[in-house]
């Protein structure tokens, strides 16, 4: 009579669950740091964004480009400002 063992056949998918869930945790942590990085912008670059702001009209934009970004909230102003 053959029998045959079985044991081993789910720890394969076991070790691709743990790996995926380790990729995971890794890209939300690196997605985490990276919307959390200071504003690295020159002071020049600063201005010069205001400056950009206020001869779009947008003055309240332009005093809040002088002050420190994180990539979210630029991102969130580039959305703002492609739908205006």
């Amino acid at each position: 009579m053959n029998t045959v063992n079985n044991s081993n056949s789910g720890n394969g998918n076991s070790k691709g669950v743990i790996i995926t869930i380790v990729v995971i945790a890794l890209l939300a942590v690196a997605a985490y740091a990276f919307m959390h990085m200071p504003d690295n912008r020159t002071t020049g670059e600063r201005v010069g964004d205001a400056v950009d702001s206020a001869a779009q009209g947008n003055i309240g934009d332009a005093a809040g480009q002088l002050g420190d970004k994180s990539p979210a909230e630029k991102a969130g102003d580039a959305v703002k400002n492609a739908t205006e």
